[in-house]
């Protein structure tokens, strides 16, 4: 069959389950796929696409450089799959991936380490992809990739900056129970909140507001120098670990690796603006702090903490979190990001959801065990969340637990 993909060099499994990654170029009548084992090899490429292409903050290259550096296990392969045109030879996409052991099998991941919300290509352009010609990149790709038992992709996006996600039109994607939340931003930014937001939000909003102004002042203040980044970062953190240890809540930041590659990412984008980091200062108090990636008319709300014991009967989180709406606007941004995750406040502030879909299946026996159980995993989760008195007693169970550990 034409669309096939057929892999032009062999490739040798050797000893340790290291394989040896093959230089040629695999091939289908619409695309090639050439296979790349560091990100140096496609810096050059890399910031091209990620300059004049269309990506998502995510896919930053000094953000992937961090992950590579400071998240990846030992066990695992870095896997980055340059895409081209069969005919022109031209790049299409950029697909970065990781492969490692788990449970005695192989699968391949997206490269995230559990920092990037969003698995998207980074794409060299905003030509529309159609489910036909995302099968015959996908096959590509595929035929490039090392032997493993499966792939399992999570958190992809429909669209990357309303273009198509290929990933998203392959017929083997599904639905997730992941949901991501955001509001286009767009006119004058002095009425953007009561244009975009919804009304009890403003009002909560303005009430909030001018409480903290009567206590003193109220500043959002930017971290711009490293010992800035420093001193806000570590608020972040105390906040969050205090707050998450209260609700009996996990937190990625009790690890130190994950404290350690967002301090790096946030000192490393004073450089070029692509990690921002701001607090909400009363008096001298800081009471909350907001952890941003911005691109490409985009800026995305990651990590949130807040100091509710300074200011009682006020919410830090929404505080800061409005007055970033306005700053992002005065700055020509066109779109918030409010993450995964289905949070009340997302829609109490009128941001709009968006199921992302996953990409789970096996190629092999043992891999298809293993997508099997992550299935039925993923349908008793989606169970338990669909019935709320369910999810509570769950909830507090798992909380009970944690502080018991704790």
């Amino acid at each position: 069959m034409s669309g096939q993909a057929v892999q032009i060099a062999a490739m040798t499994d050797l000893p340790g389950g290291q394989v040896q990654h093959p230089a040629a170029i695999a091939a289908n009548d619409a695309y090639a796929a050439k296979l790349h084992t560091s990100l140096e090899a496609v810096r050059p490429l890399w910031l091209r696409l990620q300059a004049e292409g269309v990506c998502t903050g995510h896919q930053n290259y000094a953000w992937a450089e961090g992950i590579v550096a400071r998240l990846l296990p030992e066990s695992a392969e870095l896997l980055i799959v340059e895409v081209v045109d069969a005919a022109t030879g031209e790049p299409r996409m950029l697909v970065p991936l990781m492969r490692r052991r788990a449970f005695h099998h192989w699968v391949v991941e997206w490269l995230s380490c559990g920092v990037c919300d969003y698995s998207a290509p980074l794409l060299a352009d905003a030509s529309p992809w159609t489910r036909q010609s995302a099968q015959a990149a996908w096959a590509a790709v595929r035929s490039a990739l090392p032997p493993s038992d499966r792939v399992h992709i999570v958190g992809i996006p429909q669209l990357i900056h309303g273009v198509a996600n290929p990933l998203a039109l392959l017929p083997t994607t599904r639905d997730s129970i992941q949901t991501t939340f955001g509001l286009a931003i767009d006119g004058d930014p002095e009425t953007a909140l009561k244009r975009l937001c919804r009304p009890s939000f403003v009002k909560e909003f303005g009430k909030d507001w001018r409480r903290l102004e009567r206590l003193g002042g109220v500043e959002l203040v930017e971290a711009g120098a490293p010992a800035e980044v420093e001193r806000i970062f570590g608020e972040l953190v105390r906040m969050r670990l205090d707050r998450f240890r209260e609700l009996g809540r996990f937190d990625l930041l009790t690890q130190e690796k994950m404290v350690d590659f967002y301090r790096n990412a946030a000192i490393q984008g004073l450089l070029d603006g692509s990690v921002r980091l701001f607090g909400l200062l009363v008096g001298e108090a800081l009471i909350a702090v907001q952890y941003l990636l911005v691109h490409q008319g985009t800026v995305h709300a990651l990590l949130i903490a807040m100091d509710q014991g300074v200011v009682p009967n006020v919410s830090p989180g929404l505080a800061i979190m409005g007055r970033l709406i306005g700053w992002a606007r005065e700055r020509g941004f066109e779109y918030f990001d409010l993450s995964v995750g289905n949070q009340s406040y997302k829609e109490h502030m009128g941001a709009k959801g968006s199921v992302l879909v996953e990409l789970c299946h096996g190629f092999t026996m043992r891999g298809n065990v293993a997508s099997a159980v992550i299935e039925f995993r993923r349908r008793a989760e989606a169970f338990v969340r669909s019935n709320p008195r369910l999810l509570k007693a769950v909830q507090g169970t798992m909380r009970g637990l944690r502080r018991l550990r704790g």
